[in-house]
Formats: structure tokens, sequence, C-alpha cells
């Protein structure tokens, strides 16, 4: 399968004068549910992932397998360009190399490595950072390991939470000679901040956390920010609705009194039922 057209269009994204969020998805439905309500891209975050899949916390207890798995059943059912979060590349730099090529396969248009020492270190009670050495030997690595060119590499740091501002600049500097495609930060608070990282680069930003002082996204825009995330709200949504519902039959809820159901139009339309129907026509019957 050629996925080269929905990388093309997240390159388009990053190359743009606009600021964008991204759809927070977890499964063919809900990326589905994103692309027909008019979202530019998806993005597959590992804390979603790990929730969706093996129901537990984002402590890295995902594999690169499942991770990978799960972004194929989503770019199979839909043409949304997807952002993948790939958190350490899953091991040293070599891992990342592996991950680049497993996340191409399975269609992702970008995705992210960061350099956070993951899985926490034993005996440590503060996440940090690997050493710039390390990340920007992972970057390159990320760089080596594609295959289709089109791929958006971003590489990622969370250091401006951990190291300070400063070090986050040096990282940046850095990170762009490896041949990434732009920078995607988290803990990002203040407007000045965002203005000495975009002085720091020339390549696209992406955020990966919000804050009330900096959620314009005409500002953003203006100071190089074109992809900016939103959280993980629609899983959590799906959490709480699935509690509800049932919580509701459990305490005698008739199931056709329950609220927030879908319409069969709405079932049919994000199952392709259509076009099931068609097939079966074509090909099963006499």
């Amino acid at each position: 399968m050629k996925w080269t057209d929905r990388r093309a269009r997240m390159r388009a994204l990053l190359k743009g004068e606009r600021c964008v969020h991204p759809a927070s998805v977890h499964d063919p439905i809900s990326a589905r549910l994103a692309q027909s309500i008019g979202f530019e891209a998806g993005m597959l975050a590992g804390s979603v992932a790990s929730l969706a899949v093996l129901g537990a916390p984002d402590l890295i207890l995902l594999t690169l397998s499942e991770f990978a798995d799960l972004a194929l059943r989503i770019n199979r059912a839909t043409d949304l360009p997807m952002m993948a979060d790939a958190d350490h590349g899953y091991g040293n730099a070599l891992n990342v190399m592996r991950t680049v090529q497993e996340l191409e396969a399975a269609g992702i248009a970008a995705l992210t490595i960061e350099d956070t020492a993951l899985p926490r270190p034993f005996d440590e009670t503060a996440v940090r950072p690997v050493s710039i050495a390390e990340g920007l030997g992972k970057m390159k690595a990320a760089v080596a390991g594609r295959s289709d060119p089109s791929l958006v590499i971003l590489a990622r740091t969370g250091a401006i939470g951990m190291t300070g501002l400063e070090d986050t600049l040096e990282r940046i500097r850095a990170y762009a000679t490896s041949g990434v495609d732009g920078i995607f930060l988290s803990g990002v608070r203040s407007r000045a901040e965002v203005v000495a990282l975009q002085a720091a680069t020339t390549l696209p930003i992406v955020l990966g956390t919000l804050t009330p002082e900096i959620e314009d996204r005409d500002f953003l825009a203006a100071h190089g920010v074109r992809i900016a995330l939103q959280g993980h709200a629609p899983f959590m949504a799906t959490i709480e609705a699935l509690r509800a519902t049932y919580q509701a039959l459990r305490d005698g809820t008739n199931p056709a009194a329950l609220e927030g159901m879908p319409s069969n139009t709405l079932v049919k339309e994000v199952s392709r039922d259509a076009e099931w129907r068609a097939a079966t026509n074509a090909f099963l019957m006499p």
C-alpha cells in the first residue's frame, strides 16, 4: 500500500502558514469520525495507545509491534494523515531505526522521536533527558532509518520542563543538523518561550502541550508553530461514556432509553456499511 499522498499532505501542513490542531485518535472509527468532521491530521499518542491496547498507563509498557499494529489498523481504515508518538524509539539509536521502519510500513505520515531517558531508570525519581550527543545520534538514526523520503520525522524534546530553556535551545540547534523535518516540543508554557524557541530554528515547530497563555493559534502561527496538540479528550470522553452506559444498564435502564447513543445512520457511515453491502452483492450473491 502506498502512503505517499498522506505524507505529502502532512508536509504541506508543516510548510504552510497556519497552526492546526490534529485530532487525537485511538482506533479506526475515531480516525474516520475525525476525518469526516474536517480535521486535517490525526495524532496517535503513546499514552492513548497504551490505554487502548493494554488498559495501562503511559509507562513505556506498550511494545513497538503493538504500537505499529494499532497504527496500521488505523491507517488502513482512513486516509487521514497520521502523526505518531514513537516515544524514545523503544531503545537506543539502533532501535530507533527499527521503529522508523515499522511505523513507515504501517502508514504513519509523521513520527516523533524524543530525547527523554525512557523507560524510567532504576532508582531515579525525576524524568531526565539523555545527553545531547545521544539525542543527536537518535535523530540521525531516525533519518537514516526511513526509506520513503516523504515520511516526516520530528525531533522531540521536553527538556524545557526538566533542564530549562537554554539547554532546550542547544538541543534544538543540534537536532536541526540531523536532517529531521521539524521540532516537537512539550512543556512550553509562555509566549516568551515560544519566541525564543522559534529564534533557534528555521524548522517548523509542533507543540505537544498548550497553556492558556499560548492557546492562540494566530500567535502560534506567526511564530513558526504549525501543529499544536490539544490533549487527548476524545479517548477520555470515551472512558466516561462507557462507564455511564454500563452503570445505567446495571442500574436497570432499558437499552432503548439510554442517552448519547449514535444514530443508525452514523454507525453505518463510520463502518462503511454501504461499501461492504456492495461487496456482498458483487461477490457473494449468484
